[in-house]
């Protein structure tokens, strides 16, 4: 069994530490058993410790000299690695980082300019590196700062504005419709979507009309003259040959069919005999004056 033997002290001399009194001859070093009344020491572990066994048991190591951080210098730490605090510098530049900001890559420490420098995203126009807190435009997997996000015809940013790509550009709505667009034989406007080709030129559904009557011809049947599309009434009206019974347009679209006899037409239905009525297409007839008659008529 050990005693613990506690000693009064009638002695003016004496030093108080960690809470407690203790005879100057007392007062060690936890390491080295060395005197440390009226010396500098450290705690440890609530263990009292000279300068040079603190600095050889618990001091760090220094990251860029390797030599031990003495207790006389500033501990950078970073990540449970250690610096004096003038070892602690961008690898490439040699700036110090102490209260600045930095980056770290492979182990190695980097100020932020170089760090930006050597692994920060750039512009894919400009091939500058992208400064934090600046604003990216992603088109296509590629990044560009905003103002060199521009329309391939004026050159203006782009920002958040609709555009549209041109193999390898992109142009904003003003430029792609004066440059590309395809625009209307008529009224030269832009055709955004939809539209009618004829005689491979586009119009607008709303300008494709009928040269006479201006009604909208898209979605429906039409003919032409001279180049000029008619709806089927006023072809008939203008262009059509005229039966010469009902005196109507002959002009059926898709090939309506009729019966011509020397400047006269008529529609076949309309083509009969004048006294019994009876058709006579396919068949011979007789003429009276201006009369059309069956054989069997013609012979009473």
């Amino acid at each position: 069994m050990k005693w613990l033997i506690l000693m009064l002290i009638f002695t003016d001399e004496y030093t108080c530490a960690m809470s407690q009194t203790w005879h100057n001859e007392h007062f060690n070093c936890h390491g080295c058993d060395s005197n440390l009344a009226g010396q500098r020491y450290i705690l440890k572990e609530e263990k009292p410790y000279c300068l040079k066994c603190y600095e050889d048991k618990f001091a760090n190591p220094c990251e860029e000299c390797k030599s031990k951080i003495g207790t006389g210098c500033k501990d950078l730490s970073y990540k449970d690695r250690h610096w004096h605090e003038q070892c602690f510098f961008c690898c490439l530049c040699k700036g110090s980082l102490v209260d600045k900001p930095f980056g770290s890559k492979n182990d190695q420490l980097y100020c932020s300019e170089c760090y930006n420098n050597t692994f920060g995203s750039r512009c894919d126009k400009c091939t500058q590196v992208f400064k934090p807190g600046t604003k990216k435009m992603t088109y296509k997997n590629q990044q560009f700062h905003h103002s060199c996000f521009t329309c391939g015809g004026c050159n203006e940013p782009l920002g958040s504005s609709s555009f549209y790509p041109r193999e390898d550009n992109i142009y904003c709505v003003p430029c792609y419709e004066k440059l590309f667009a395809t625009r209307c034989v008529k009224c030269q406007g832009v055709i955004a979507e939809g539209g009618v080709t004829y005689k491979e030129q586009p119009w607008h559904r709303e300008c494709f009309v009928c040269s006479q009557c201006s009604e909208i011809l898209s979605g429906r049947r039409f003919t032409s003259k001279d180049e000029k599309p008619y709806c089927p009434n006023c072809y008939g009206e203008l262009f059509a040959k005229r039966c010469y019974a009902c005196t109507k347009p002959i002009c059926g679209i898709g090939g309506t069919k009729y019966v011509s006899f020397e400047d006269r037409h008529w529609h076949n239905d309309c083509f009969v005999c004048t006294k019994c009525k009876g058709s006579l297409v396919g068949r011979g007839f007789l003429t009276e004056g201006e009369l059309i008659i069956c054989p069997e008529c013609g012979r009473e």
